[in-house]
């Protein structure tokens, strides 16, 4: 008997119309994804005053991880006030996909508030498996730390985001950040995150492909199941990712790599938490900012009724997306607003008791 679910958002069912049915993920499939190009990124740079620079960082073993770095054109680091930054974890279910990937959604905040951003090409499974991306993630995130003068940054506003498994990933590598101590993190920006490895939650079930097998390509999913979520997990977890499913334990699975496993979500920076009612990870990120909130913490959360997983990057003119869209910048405007008050407040404060 199939499931019931949310339906898909009207115009968005419309655009899926249109668009090829995706395969399942398989080692074969992944292999030809692979070799698709991506989408070159001086189309996004080209409307742009950007400056761009491309770096190398080592990863814990010493493997060269790249960043990207894009900056407001012709400004100087020593002449004007530190900007913030949006430090970038790319979608792909962790087994596919670079640093240009998805990367309209943060150059969009350069835009509006002159942010630096930065993107890190993690190594992919199943190729690198384990804590190995989180950890090359939090190595280009201290990077930029250490960085901060020579970047323009103001290290009392990095902001770590994602999208998907760079959602994921950036919920790691702040629960990372916070029991080591450092760097610093602002705020955590988690977009349709990818953060539990176990697969059985309510609306993985209801977005299983099985459920759709006699169903128009509109009708079903979007684009990311609950057996493309086995397979993203199993490459990154091997024989670990059937560890915490039904009857199953979860010791062997790092938080920092299954967010959702974490004990404890006190202590994290403020949260903004996105979703789709029509998608395999609502339930995990709704549960993830209840439970941030019920460890004191601050989330906000927003689940679009009717989008599907990555709608919003898909389909970024559709109007759901633009809503969505200009939500989750007007929050960021609201925190970086509130933080710059603050750093002026005690910056008065100082000057007064000196």
């Amino acid at each position: 008997m199939t499931m019931a679910r949310p339906g898909l958002d009207p115009e968005l069912r419309t655009l899926l119309a249109d668009m090829p049915s995706m395969p399942q993920l398989s080692t074969e499939v992944l292999a030809l994804l692979r070799q698709l190009p991506s989408p070159p990124v001086e189309s996004l740079l080209a409307h742009r005053q950007v400056d761009r620079r491309e770096v190398t960082v080592p990863a814990g073993d010493g493997t060269p991880i790249p960043l990207s770095v894009f900056s407001p054109a012709n400004t100087e680091p020593t002449t004007i006030a530190p900007a913030p930054c949006v430090y970038w974890m790319h979608g792909g279910g962790m087994v596919m996909g670079d640093r240009f990937s998805q990367l309209d959604i943060p150059l969009e905040w350069l835009d509006e508030f002159g942010a630096v951003v930065v993107s890190v090409d993690y190594r992919l499974a199943p190729e690198a498996t384990g804590t190995t991306l989180v950890e090359d993630c939090y190595q280009g995130l201290r990077w930029v730390a250490e960085h901060s003068d020579e970047l323009g940054v103001d290290p009392a506003r990095i902001i770590v985001a994602g999208a998907s498994a760079g959602g994921g990933l950036a919920a790691g590598v702040a629960l990372l950040a916070r029991d080591l101590g450092a760097p610093a993190i602002d705020a955590q920006i988690l977009i349709c995150p990818m953060l539990d490895h176990r697969n059985t939650s309510t609306s993985s079930r209801q977005y299983s492909s099985h459920e759709y097998s006699n169903l128009r390509h509109s009708d079903g999913p979007g684009v990311w199941t609950r057996e493309m979520n086995e397979f993203g997990w199993r490459a990154v977890l091997g024989d670990l990712g059937d560890h915490g499913g039904e009857g199953g334990t979860a010791e062997a699975v790092s938080p920092y790599v299954s967010p959702a496993l974490a004990d404890d979500l006190s202590g994290l920076p403020t949260s903004y938490i996105d979703t789709g009612s029509a998608e395999v990870f609502r339930d995990e990120d709704t549960e993830y900012a209840t439970r941030i909130w019920a460890a004191g913490g601050q989330a906000e959360l927003h689940v679009w009724a009717g989008g599907f997983h990555g709608f919003d990057a898909l389909y970024p003119q559709a109007h759901i997306s633009v809503t969505a869209r200009r939500t989750r910048t007007d929050w960021l405007a609201r925190n970086l607003s509130r933080n710059r008050s603050q750093s002026r407040s005690r910056s008065r404060s100082w000057n007064h008791t000196t």
